[in-house]
């Protein structure tokens, strides 16, 4: 890949710097004042900018880079891997999306804790927090790289201003501030990611030319993938997001179940064309550039790009980190406070409690960027941790559908065998080809039915009795 010139690496420079204070301006301008704005917005959000800032969760640097580089070698096959929030998306508008805002809670862990018991809620919160910051580890050095690539920066200089930077959007934004300002971030990252296709199509000619060139694989619907990834793509993606922390908080942000149904399709419709686009972006990486490293895929087609445009997708890029990293933060911190921080502290006032909520943001800004060095392949990493998740849909959705199998105690040991099973088999390299994703899933499955049969539980282990419990 050629470095682009000294000129216009200095008019990004510019461009990107101008975008992001007046972006900070208006985080500041629109900031939460209470806890219950930080949280779910006040339940003021129109239904648009809930399903966009539910979109860009899961369309992030690394999703985009990750899945233009998988094309590359793989082919449009790869684009299933943005393909299934669609799929994700549309089923939870149908089946659970009423069913989570009716609760009356904004946290997963509060959900969970409502049909099994307070272990469970535990065990959900503490695997979600892990999976979350495991997110943001891959959001950092996916960013941290593409930015570095582009403007010739160190990555680990990319990765602290990217802390520092989204930090404070979600410190002081919280959800109303993070909402607002993820609409414009967003309208970037969808013209870059646009403008970088097209552009790429018109350097390859369309598809014919490549369809001739390129070996049959890179078209057909599962390329070199398989039909088993593509599954386990499939169902990550949807467990993810029936039990993602910032997806709950989303859709309680919305006004009413309705609107928080009407979020949930716009979300599903926002991703498809988005992942065709940033599949054909690999697809065409390889045809022009077959000897470039995969990663490029995506930022090599700035350097046919005038300062303008090639402005445009750099600050594109910046956008998805800060979206990114400030929506995985953001839910992070709220279920830190709520299960962990805020049992503990005495005598709460809604001015300490907001105090205490924007420490424990910078704590969780941070925390990531210590593992920024060690994190593997981008696009594994974001699947094993949509795989950790995964097991927690399983638990809410037999919670819901199936509450004769609602054990506090085989949701507690499932879940925990589910996340350990799950690391081990990933740390392995998903032996015997079974990817980790069906280990997360089945793991929790198998053990509640098992607890089923077993025997009825303690008394102190029975399912609390359901109620709506106002937690704004």
């Amino acid at each position: 890949m050629e470095n682009l010139s000294a000129g216009t690496i200095l008019f990004i420079l510019i461009v990107i710097a101008v975008y992001i204070v007046l972006t900070t301006i208006l985080t500041f301008k629109m900031r939460s004042k209470s806890s219950s704005e930080f949280n779910n917005a006040a339940k003021s959000l129109p239904a648009i900018v809930v399903g966009v800032l539910m979109m860009s969760e899961f369309i992030g640097t690394k999703s985009t880079i990750g899945t233009a580089e998988s094309a590359f070698t793989h082919g449009l096959a790869s684009s299933w891997s943005l393909l299934a929030g669609s799929i994700g998306f549309f089923l939870f508008a149908f089946f659970l999306v009423s069913r989570f805002y009716n609760t009356g809670h904004y946290t997963i862990s509060g959900i969970v804790r409502e049909k099994f018991g307070t272990s469970t809620k535990t065990v959900v919160s503490i695997i979600m927090i892990v999976s979350l910051l495991v997110v943001n580890l891959g959001n950092y050095l996916s960013g941290a790289a593409a930015i570095s690539t582009i403007l010739g920066i160190p990555i680990m200089a990319c990765a602290i201003i990217t802390m520092i930077i989204s930090t404070i959007y979600f410190t002081f934004g919280g959800m109303k501030g993070v909402a607002w300002i993820t609409m414009i971030h967003s309208a970037f990252k969808y013209a870059g990611i646009l403008l970088t296709a097209f552009i790429a199509l018109y350097l390859t000619g369309g598809l014919k030319p490549m369809q001739l060139a390129l070996p049959e694989h890179y078209f057909t619907w599962d390329g070199t993938i398989g039909t088993s990834k593509i599954v386990a793509w499939i169902i990550g993606t949807m467990g993810a997001i029936f039990s993602t922390q910032f997806i709950i908080q989303a859709v309680t942000s919305a006004k009413n179940a309705k609107a928080a149904k009407r979020a949930t399709i716009y979300a599903g419709l926002l991703f498809l064309p988005l992942g065709l686009a940033v599949a054909i972006i690999g697809v065409c990486a390889r045809y022009l550039y077959p000897d470039i490293d995969p990663i490029y895929a995506f930022p090599v087609f700035l350097q046919h790009m005038n300062p303008i445009l090639s402005a445009i997708v750099a600050t594109s890029l910046v956008a998805s980190i800060f979206v990114g990293v400030s929506t995985v933060a953001l839910s992070t911190t709220t279920l830190l406070m709520d299960d962990f921080v805020l049992p503990r502290m005495k005598e709460v006032t809604p001015e300490k409690q907001l105090k205490m909520t924007r420490i424990i943001c910078i704590v969780v800004g941070i925390i990531p960027l210590l593992g920024v060095a060690f994190a593997p392949e981008l696009l594994s990493l974001s699947f094993f941790t949509r795989a950790l998740r995964a097991s927690i849909a399983v638990v809410a959705g037999m919670g819901f559908f199936l509450p004769m199998y609602s054990s506090n105690r085989g949701a507690t040991i499932g879940l925990s065998m589910s996340a350990l099973g799950t690391t081990i088999w990933y740390l392995l390299g998903d032996p015997y080809g079974i990817d980790n994703m069906y280990i997360a899933v089945v793991t929790p499955l198998i053990v509640m039915l098992i607890d089923r049969f077993i025997g009825k539980p303690k008394p102190s282990e029975k399912t609390p009795k359901t109620e709506i419990i106002n937690e704004n």
